[in-house]
């Protein structure tokens, strides 16, 4: 009941019109997620890791941010330089870097976001950023990736065999790569690898990140 109380309280507390813009702007099946399922989150905070520069998909991030934080998660955003500030393609976010790459390592997170947009495609041009994300997955960790965020996975070689999806206009990247492509609004590999392909689809890719955040999966032994 952890989530139905903070809720409660945000509503509670003054801040309504806060929860008023969160239903609006962000996709309904996250509080309908996090209402069905209140010990999602609860006293399991994870360390969710964000791999993002400027020019990211605005809601890519946002959504799924606050749909995390909601259920207690703690997000870390990275980029080159910690302390600046990137800005979303559609100029409605701006997000401030909390840790720059060369002061992480994968085993500091317990999942990994990568929004889409024209970040993933700047970001793999940096050889520390594809092998954070190697490494991230071949740890066995969660990963999330939406519309381009599967760029940097390519770029890490790691979908060879796997079933994901993504934007249209890279889905030959992802069958050259090896992946195994379904044109659906999410798909889910072996209970790690969360894919979906655009903004419309951040219902489904919220639900399913949640689901594996609360239900503790860890990588194997």
């Amino acid at each position: 009941m952890v989530l139905l109380y903070r809720i409660l309280r945000l509503a509670l507390s003054g801040s309504c019109s806060r929860l008023n813009t969160l239903q609006g702007k962000y996709p309904p099946s996250s509080w309908n997620y996090l209402i069905d399922h209140p010990d999602s989150g609860g006293s399991m905070s994870k360390k969710i890791a964000v791999l993002i520069t400027d020019d990211f998909e605005d809601s890519e991030f946002t959504s799924p941010a606050e749909a995390f934080k909601l259920a207690g998660h703690q997000v870390i955003t990275i980029e080159k330089q910690a302390g600046k500030t990137v800005k979303g393609k559609q100029g409605e976010a701006e997000v401030a870097i909390d840790r720059a790459i060369d002061d992480v390592t994968p085993g500091e997170f317990d999942a990994l976001l990568l929004p889409g947009g024209y970040s993933p495609d700047q970001l793999r041009g940096d050889e520390r950023f594809v092998t954070f994300t190697r490494d991230f997955v071949n740890g066995g960790k969660p990963v999330f990736a939406i519309c381009h965020g599967p760029q940097l996975l390519i770029s890490a070689d790691v979908i060879r065999g796997r079933k994901l999806t993504a934007v249209k206009p890279i889905v030959v990247d992802v069958k050259n790569a090896g992946g195994e492509f379904y044109d659906q609004e999410v798909v889910v590999d072996n209970e790690q690898l969360v894919t979906s392909r655009t903004p419309d689809d951040l219902p489904a890719f919220n639900r399913e990140a949640l689901r594996l955040l609360g239900a503790g999966i860890t990588p194997p032994v």
